[in-house]
C-alpha cells in the first residue's frame, strides 16, 4: 500500500460534506451486484473500491468529488471533466460531482461494467492483477 489507510468516518471528516452522499450512492450501488468481492478502501481523501484490482476512486477535492472508473471500452467524452486516459487496453474516465443526483442509471451501469471487469465476470474470475486482500472492509 502506498498510504496508510483510514476509517470512513476519517475520510469524511476531510472531505467536502457532499462526498458523503455521494459515497453512499456508489457503494449502496456496488454493494448490490452480485458476485465478485467489493473492498472499500477509505484513505486520506479518497476512497478505492476494489474487486481484485481498483476499479473506481472517489477523490474529494476542493469543489468537488471526482468519480473516477475503469472499463475496457472509450465512452463518449460529453459527460466527464478530463481526458479519457488509455493503458494498457482500459480506459480511465472521471467526472467532477457536486450531487449525488449526478450519479443516474448510465453512470450505474458504467461503474457495474467496471466492477465486473473485461469479460462480464467479477474481477476475481478475470486475468490481471490480483489483490491481496490487507485491507478492511467498510462497515456503514
Amino acid at each position: 500500500m502506498c498510504e496508510p489507510g483510514v476509517t470512513i468516518e476519517e475520510f469524511f471528516a476531510g472531505a467536502l460534506p457532499v462526498a458523503e452522499p455521494i459515497f453512499r450512492r456508489v457503494a449502496d450501488h456496488l454493494r448490490s451486484i452480485e458476485g465478485g468481492d467489493l473492498i472499500i478502501d477509505p484513505l486520506v481523501g479518497k476512497v478505492l473500491f476494489k474487486n481484485g484490482p481498483t476499479f473506481c476512486i472517489l477523490d474529494s477535492m476542493t469543489k468537488w468529488v471526482a468519480l473516477g472508473f475503469t472499463i475496457h471500452r472509450r465512452l463518449p467524452p460529453e459527460r466527464f471533466s478530463r481526458k479519457i486516459a488509455e493503458y494498457q487496453n482500459r480506459y480511465h474516465h472521471v467526472m467532477n460531482l457536486t450531487d449525488p443526483d449526478q450519479i443516474d442509471d448510465e453512470v450505474l451501469g458504467w461503474l457495474t461494467e467496471a466492477f465486473h471487469g473485461p469479460d462480464g465476470l467479477p474481477s476475481e474470475h478475470a486475468a490481471g492483477d490480483s489483490m491481496v486482500p490487507d485491507d478492511v472492509d467498510v462497515e456503514f
